[in-house]
């Protein structure tokens, strides 16, 4: 469940920032104040589109695309028709956003890709991981309270809405709905149409049935 154990930090440029994070949904309170350090360390290869959104010159937004800031999105990262960035939102390079794709208060590391009708908050996405189409985050439990980490002792996030943390090249199916407080652990791939809650070992298959080893 820790940062260091989920995530290469060196596929972000929120690198220094999370790993002053013992566990990685630490992150999320700080990360408007994050924001305000990262544009003021931004090169010129990334263009300011007014209202604290910056997009790096190699990156493509379809028109239809909505961003609001703050929002930085890196090289090579491709939104697409129809995406929708709430704000405080970080996209690393070579990241796909599609069609219809809701992101709020995350950071996306290099190379994840999310790129069909699936809603992302609070949360944060390591390294190469991907969301099938439809794959949904919930942030927020039904009841409203504080979202626990359901590990081997539950751990309380102090936080109403807290998402996923899925580890480096996690695989998330198609249809597949994350509860609030869900961690996935690096290279675990869940089937589709599952419901997700708890904390998942790395390197595992996540099945309707249960989870299993990867072989």
């Amino acid at each position: 469940m820790k940062t260091c154990d989920l995530f290469d930090l060196a596929h972000t440029r929120a690198c220094a920032y999370l790993r002053a994070c013992t566990y990685p949904w630490e992150a999320l309170a700080g990360l408007p104040d994050f924001f305000r350090e990262l544009f003021a360390g931004l090169e010129g290869d990334y263009e300011d589109r007014g209202g604290g959104v910056f997009v790096h010159k190699t990156a493509t937004v379809a028109p239809t695309a909505l961003l609001l800031g703050p929002a930085v999105v890196g090289p090579r990262t491709e939104i697409r028709h129809c995406a929708f960035l709430r704000g405080n939102v970080l996209l690393g390079e070579g990241c796909v956003v599609g069609n219809s794709v809701e992101l709020k208060n995350c950071v996306l590391f290099d190379g994840v890709q999310v790129p069909h009708l699936s809603y992302v908050g609070d949360s944060i996405l390591g390294h190469g991981t991907h969301l099938g189409a439809g794959a949904t985050i919930s942030n927020l439990k039904s009841d409203r309270s504080a979202v626990v980490i359901r590990g081997e002792e539950p751990l309380s996030t102090g936080r109403r809405k807290c998402g996923a943390f899925l580890g480096d090249f996690a695989e998330i199916g198609c249809g597949s709905v994350l509860c609030p407080g869900t961690v996935v652990g690096r290279h675990t791939t869940v089937y589709p149409l599952v419901l997700c809650r708890g904390v998942y070992p790395p390197d595992s298959i996540v099945k309707p049935c249960g989870t299993v080893p990867k072989r």
